[in-house]
This record gives C-alpha cells, structure tokens and sequence, in this order.
C-alpha cells in the first residue's frame, strides 16, 4: 500500500514577490531591493539639501559648482550623524577658530521616510517575515548605505576664503592693518568630513531608520519570534511617528504662510528645507514644558525663527546661556502660550489613535504605560537631534575675535527634564485616550446587539 503525503503544497509566489527562503535568486532581489532603498533616500535626501542650500544662496559661494557639490555633500552628510570639522588658516600672527555641531532634520526626515518606506515595500506581503528573510534584506541594504556615505565622506571638503580688505562699515581699515602689519593673507575656513566618526555614526543612522521602521509600520510583518510584541509596541509607536509628523506638517504650514505674507521667502524657504524639525520639535519639548539653552553671539546665526533668535540673544550681553521655554518665548511674544493647548491637542490625539489600533480588553493602565514610555522614548530621540552647537572667530596672537567677523550660536536641550516631562504627558493623555477610545468599536470586539 503506498504511502500518503500529508505535506501541504507551497503556495504560489506572485509575480514580483519574495517568498520566505534563502534562494539565490530570492538573495539577489532582495539586494535589489536593498540599492533601491538606498539609492532612493540618498537622492531625496540631496535633492532636499540642495533646494535648500539653492535657498540659502549657497549657489553663489566662491568655487562655483564644485563648491555647492561639496557643501551639499558636506550636508547630506552631516544630515546622517557623520562629523564634519571645520578649519581655518590666515597666517602666522593669527588665527581662525571654527565649530559646527547641527543636524539639518529636514534632510534627514527625508531620507529617513524614503529609505524606510522602500525598505519595507517587499515585505509586506508576507503573513510572517523569517529572520533569515529579514536580514537578507537588511544587510545589504547597510552594506549599500555606507558604500554611499563613504563616496559622500571624500567629496565633503572644500576651503573658503575670507576677505579682509576695503573699509566697509563693520571692519573699517581692519583688513589692511590686518594683512599690511602683520604681515597676514586674507584668511581661509574650510571643512572636512572625519571619516571613521562618520561612517560609525552612519551605521547607528541607518540602522535605527530600519528598526523604526519595522516598529511603526502596522502592516508589515514580523519575525515568528517578534509577532506577541506587536500589539504592545507598534499602536503607540505609530501613534509617536503620525505626532512628530503632524508637528512638522503644521510647522510647514506656517512657514509657507510667513513666506507668502511676510517677504524674506528665499530664507524662510532654507529653513524649511533644511531645519524645520529642528524647529517643529523644539516646540513640541516647549509644548509639554520641556526647555532648551543656548545664545546667539555677532552678527549671524543659524537660520531660525525671529522669536527663537531674540530669546537666545537675550542673555546678559549675549555671554549667559538663555533658557527657551513656553514663559521665555511668551515673554518675547504672547501668542507662544498656545504651544501649550497644541500640544495637548494633539498629544491626545496620538494616544487615542493608539488606543483605537489596539485590540479590544486591553486595560486602560496598560495603554497609559505603552504611551508614556513611547513618548518618552520619542523624546529621547528627537530632542538631542536639536542641539546645535555653532562658533567662528578669528583673533591675532591668539587674543580676542575680529568683532563682526565672530560668531557663536548654542542650542542645547534639557534632556531629562523633557523626557520625564513626556513619561508624565503620555501617561496621562493614555489613559485619557483610551477612556475615549471605549467609546469605538475596535478590532476583535463584539457588538453587544449580535451574539
């Protein structure tokens, strides 16, 4: 008598679709799919920079197109964690000092949501995602971003020079006594990209964006071992995503309207494209009573709005750190108060969108917690990306800057404050959000008229 099988036939892989395996040419597609992810966010992520450097006016730096080639470079860079040092030369008797510590979070939104998105693409056909499958996606889609960080890394270096001569206004006949007396050419700043930093911190970059992204995304699927921790993570961490989005979105509603009614579009314009999460979030931390530090010294700054720039030059003489929090800003212009209604708004909403993702029965405490340890998570996170840290100056036998040609500009969080801030408003906005979410039908719940 022959033997029967009872091994079920393998469903049929669609067109264009991955099956769970470890086939070549299964290998082969997914690295295909790893370039694509890569090669996708690296030209959103220059063609924001770009915009925004065109924006700025940086078009017109000395060098022409090969110097905007290596700011941009220089920006993407930096947009990904990488360290870029600047230098400076002028001379024997004196000397340059210079110092930047920003990321440009526009640009790394970007190519956060690009490369996530693409990333995820070929997996969300797939009940379970096997972890052998998983990593033969997400290795070479690390390999293929260093590979690019690294070419990005030798094109981010560029000098400037610096005129000193004529008698202009805020220099006067400096600029002669300064090369005539002293025997000095006009001075040079430039900047490179330290490369092992760099790529380090561009491992750390690229391999948060993957694991963010598997964390929010609902309709992905995860490993076997993973599929019990999806209704206790991904509801609330989704709902995190959508609140620092909205927060952008809205940022960029504003700005968009200050560039239409207010003039000054060209520059309201470079900060949305290049900075406007570094604003957005810092409202979000101020909305829940969080605060940062910083000042602004000389003539120039990072680009940023008006209100924000006047607290931080409110020190005394500029020299002590200014405090920027809601009775800070409010001090400068009343209308930052509503910081505060706007983040409960929607704070609440992002829990309540939580609450409603997740499974019917589960307690209200428990929601509570998945919230408030979410948000404060997400503040973790997005509050020590705001931290700028900005300085030039020349000065001659090493004393003093030259006046107008100094510069500084700080802005540093107060980290653990405004992450315990956001533990207490999540806990609360959670528990709130889920006592209005019993109100909606939810996924598994019964309706009590059907048996």
């Amino acid at each position: 008598m022959g033997r029967v099988s009872t091994r079920l036939p393998t469903p049929p892989t669609p067109p264009g679709r991955t099956a769970p395996g470890a086939a070549p040419g299964q290998v082969a597609h997914a690295a295909a799919w790893a370039l694509a992810a890569v090669v996708a966010g690296y030209a959103a992520m220059c063609l924001t920079a770009g915009l925004g450097l065109w924006a700025a006016g940086a078009a017109d730096l000395p060098g022409g197109s090969g110097a905007f080639v290596a700011v941009l470079a220089a920006v993407v860079v930096m947009a990904t964690g990488g360290e870029v040092s600047l230098s400076g030369e002028a001379g024997s008797l004196a000397g340059t000092q210079a110092e930047l510590t920003a990321m440009p979070l526009t640009v790394t939104l970007v190519g956060a949501l690009v490369t996530g998105g693409v990333f995820l693409r070929p997996l969300r056909h797939h009940a379970v995602a096997p972890a052998r499958a998983l990593l033969a996606l997400a290795v070479p889609t690390v390999v293929f971003w260093l590979a690019g960080l690294g070419g990005l890394t030798a094109l981010a270096r560029h000098d400037f020079p610096i005129s000193l001569g004529g008698t202009s206004e805020d220099t006067g006949d400096l600029g002669d006594l300064f090369k005539d007396l002293l025997d000095a050419t006009d001075p040079k700043v430039g900047f490179t990209t330290d490369v092992g930093p760099t790529l380090f911190y561009g491992l750390l970059w690229i391999l948060g964006v993957l694991v963010v992204a598997l964390l929010v995304s609902r309709r992905t699927p995860l490993p076997p071992r993973l599929v019990r921790h999806h209704q206790a993570v991904r509801p609330a961490a989704s709902a995190m995503l959508l609140l620092v989005l909205a927060y952008v979105a809205v940022a960029l509603v504003i700005g968009v309207v200050v560039a239409a009614t207010r003039g000054h579009a060209a520059e309201t314009l470079a900060v949305l494209l290049l900075g406007l999460p570094n604003v957005a979030w810092v409202a979000l931390g101020v909305g829940i009573g969080g605060s940062w530090e910083g000042r602004v010294e000389g003539p120039f700054g990072l680009p940023m709005p008006q209100l924000l720039d006047s607290v931080l030059r409110g020190g005394d003489g500029g020299k002590d750190l200014s405090t920027v929090d809601l009775s800070g800003l409010a001090a400068y212009d009343g209308r930052a108060w509503w910081l505060l209604p706007i983040a409960a708004v929607l704070v609440l909403a992002a829990a309540f969108l939580a609450a409603v993702r997740s499974p019917a029965g589960v307690p209200l405490w428990r929601h509570a917690v998945h919230v408030g340890v979410a948000f404060a998570v997400t503040m973790l996170v997005v509050a020590p990306l705001t931290n700028v840290e900005a300085s030039f100056g020349l000065s001659i036998l090493g004393i003093g800057d030259l006046g107008a040609l100094g510069a500084d500009v700080v802005l540093r969080p107060h980290v653990w404050k405004t992450v315990g801030l956001a533990l207490l408003w999540g806990l609360v906005t959670g528990f709130l959000g889920a006592l209005l979410a019993t109100r909606v039908r939810r996924r598994g719940e019964v309706p009590a008229d059907k048996p």
